[in-house]
């Protein structure tokens, strides 16, 4: 089936960290990765530690089917990180899913990642060279495989990690555990979010979204700075800047817009602004930007449902409930062939007659990548007698593959790479089809545009990607595998 009833694009994966002497740290992280689903469904994982030793325990599937209250609880501790995956390096199978537990010289450790390293292969060869072995295919254990190395040389994990922090291009935001310490860091571009939470007075969390901080009932204080490592153990919190990257362009703010447009949950908050409001804006900008005469307004389930609302604000339309959403169906691995696609589709959405027969339909989506599943749905709409069908997208086309954490590496899958707007409106079989300008889509963000990466719509790419970042998210497995799917 597809990954998502949306023909949104795929993110990387979300990270939780908690530091809580006194509580079960396990489970809090548990209701951390169950906020954070959304941003990964391949598979979760959980590392604690008791002050001595760090258990680990992972599987494949979504949170709520890798942890039970029988594994919980044998997940005790006061410190745990977690981690729910979808892949962009290294194949969706078990030797892949986080966090990643490798022995140092100073301790174990435990990393979990959200994010894309564009020089994860020559890292990786040169692990192998200084005798290293990995064990799975992703570069989430080459980065902890490279702080192990330096552990050789520093006088504890937090150094360490600030020396191997310059040699790590792209994208990461990183929760890691050792025996006595949670440390969280992140690229110095700050592609992927991540913030710091209080809990109970004295105790700390970390996680990807805001959201994970509420579900638990923890007090946000900050986001991570871009470059910067946090230390939070026995003497507190300490902070540090790692070096910049010495052969890269100097670092400037690079906040995924996806983020914004569709990632992060709406009642998460980054940059100071709630994600809801920010979607609601872009709503009702298409509208200034692409009116039509309609008679409802109606939403792709379910992050298009706040630009649904705004468009339907400004252009004075109904907004309506056309399309139902099995919320029941979960991720499967059971690859349809082309003639079971469609059927994919209708198992996760079903239109409402009700709603759309006869009418002139405003239909809003939040992007449009490959374009399959868009088509598939418009057709489901004219089933249904649907009159016309006025298509609009809330963010600009997506016309560039990402190589910091979408799932998006190979340009000749991209729709709009290739296509003119009105080439994709006769495709996907719309009436009339619009896109949110990036002047557009900036306003209704209200930031200024360099505090983003825009690259999947300009090509502008902040931190500059080889030829062998290009290849595929297959890059690192052994020769000849069979790519089944951070």
């Amino acid at each position: 089936m597809p990954h998502a009833v949306s023909d949104a694009p795929h993110e990387a994966c979300g990270v939780m960290g908690v530091y809580a002497p006194g509580e079960e740290a396990a489970r809090l992280a548990f209701f951390g990765l169950f906020a954070l689903q959304h941003r990964g469904q391949e598979s979760a994982g959980i590392a604690v530690s008791d002050g001595r030793a760090l258990t680990v325990h992972k599987d494949m599937g979504l949170v709520s089917q890798v942890f039970t209250e029988t594994t919980l609880g044998k997940l005790g501790g006061c410190l745990a990180i977690g981690h729910t995956r979808y892949s962009t390096t290294g194949s969706s199978r078990l030797c892949n899913a986080q966090p990643v537990l490798v022995a140092t010289p100073l301790g174990s450790i435990a990393v979990a990642h959200n994010g894309n390293l564009v020089n994860a292969s020559s890292l990786r060869r040169a692990l192998e060279q200084a005798g290293v072995r990995l064990e799975g295919s992703s570069d989430s254990e080459v980065i902890a495989r490279l702080i192990a190395l330096e552990a050789n040389q520093a006088a504890n994990l937090t150094e360490a990690t600030l020396r191997v922090m310059p040699r790590l291009h792209g994208a990461y935001s990183i929760v890691m555990l050792t025996p006595t310490q949670l440390i969280a860091f992140r690229d110095p571009w700050g592609f992927r979010p991540l913030c710091l939470g209080a809990l109970n007075g004295n105790d700390y969390v970390v996680a990807s979204e805001t959201c994970a901080l509420n579900v638990i009932g923890a007090r946000f204080m900050r986001e991570v700075e871009p470059g910067e490592l946090l230390a939070i153990g026995p003497a507190g919190l300490q902070s540090a800047l790692a070096g910049e990257p010495p052969d890269l362009p100097r670092p400037r703010p690079a906040m995924c817009i996806f983020e914004f447009i569709y990632f992060a949950r709406p009642d998460s908050h980054i940059y100071g602004k709630t994600m809801h409001m920010a979607r609601r804006r872009m709503g009702q900008q298409l509208a200034t930007e692409y009116p039509v005469v309609a008679d409802v307004v109606i939403p792709v389930p379910d992050t298009s449902w706040p630009a649904a609302i705004g468009y339907a604000e400004t252009s004075r339309i109904p907004f309506g409930e056309g399309l139902i959403k099995n919320r029941y169906i979960g991720r499967t691995f059971i690859q349809p062939d082309q003639r079971m696609r469609e059927l994919g589709v209708r198992m996760k959405l079903t239109p409402l007659r009700e709603t759309v027969s006869g009418k002139r339909v405003v239909l809003i989506e939040d992007s449009i990548v490959r374009g399959t599943t868009t088509k598939y749905t418009l057709r489901m709409l004219r089933d249904a007698g649907a009159g016309e069908i006025h298509m609009r997208i809330s963010s600009p086309p997506y016309r560039f593959p990402c190589y910091y954490g979408i799932d998006t590496p190979d340009p000749a899958k991209l729709l709009a790479a290739h296509n003119s707007v009105d080439e994709i409106r006769r495709y996907i079989g719309a009436d009339t089809l619009g896109y949110l300008s990036i002047p557009g889509l900036m306003r209704a963000v209200n930031l200024p545009k360099n505090k983003f990466c825009l690259a999947c719509f300009n090509g502008q790419y902040p931190v500059p990607v080889p030829r062998e970042a290009a290849r595929c998210k297959y890059a690192l497995e052994d020769p000849g595998p069979t790519p089944d799917t951070t």
